[in-house]
């Protein structure tokens, strides 16, 4: 799968990333010269996190069947340490339904797996930046 970003030329600093059949827009706030047009790479990123959480949990839960009604998930960042190597995300998970505490607790862990969650804390990420060829110049 690919994902593609296009800059959006008629703004200063708004992209298009287009998943699939999907888009959304991402831009920095008015502070970093942009316009606040949408969302920026650091919320993408904590995002991600969130949503897997809330999803993961929500898919265990049908499987399950355990009667969760709704979920709510709220992701705080804490960036102070990024430049030392410390980039902080606290997750807070809100659960509605008649649940025990002892679900209460098998939900949270499942939260605590989700894929995001493992991709961000134990996978080894490679990145391979690279330029694109260049398309040829005409002859003149």
């Amino acid at each position: 799968m690919t994902i593609s970003v296009i800059r959006d030329r008629s703004h200063r600093m708004k992209h298009v990333v287009h998943v699939r059949q999907h888009s959304f827009a991402v831009d920095e706030p008015v502070a970093n010269g942009g316009e606040d047009l949408g969302i920026n790479a650091h919320e993408a990123y904590d995002s991600a996190l969130g949503t897997c959480k809330a999803m993961t949990v929500l898919w265990y839960a049908n499987r399950k069947q355990i009667p969760l009604e709704d979920i709510r998930v709220a992701v705080e960042r804490d960036d102070s340490q990024e430049r030392q190597g410390t980039y902080r995300l606290r997750v807070t998970l809100e659960f509605t339904g008649p649940l025990s505490d002892a679900q209460r607790r098998e939900l949270l862990s499942v939260a605590e797996r989700c894929p995001v969650h493992k991709l961000m804390t134990q996978v080894k990420t490679e990145i391979v930046t690279e330029l694109a060829p260049m398309e040829p110049t005409p002859a003149p």
